[in-house]
């Protein structure tokens, strides 16, 4: 449905994901895409090449953004929408092994693991878009 209201170009993702005493399992069935991660409590280290000093560091960069643009080239208006969110509290997991296949086909073989969160139960909405004239000069 989000391709009827947006231009973002929502893509259909076939997964399936198992958990069993705090480890989760998540697979993409056509994709190859595929991690497993351990969510328990306690220290946990920042992969080992993060570019992050800290978990306090990298919990800046832990969610999307609040307000999301786009252009619409033909009015040349800009779709101005704020996500709300409450109860934001990622925690730090551990990554236990992963495969991004996506990152390779693109030509990233040299991208890293830089940290990873889990946030659950998260009451979340998007407000009403606002349309914002951006005329090229």
């Amino acid at each position: 449905m989000g391709n009827i209201f947006t231009d973002y170009k929502y893509n259909y993702v076939d997964t399936m994901i198992s958990e069993d005493r705090g480890n989760i399992k998540v697979k993409g069935l056509h994709s190859g895409f595929s991690v497993s991660v351990t969510k328990r409590g306690g220290d946990i280290d920042l992969p080992e090449d993060s570019p992050f000093a800290n978990w306090r560091e990298a919990r800046r960069f832990a969610g999307p953004m609040p307000i999301t643009f786009t252009y619409q080239e033909k009015t040349q208006n800009v779709l101005i929408i704020e996500g709300v969110r409450s109860h934001w509290k990622p925690t730090p997991i551990k990554v236990n092994d992963y495969c991004i296949p996506f990152l390779q086909s693109i030509g990233n073989e040299r991208a890293v693991l830089a940290n990873a969160f889990i946030v659950e139960d998260i009451p979340y909405y998007w407000k009403k878009g606002e349309l914002d004239l951006w005329k090229s000069i």
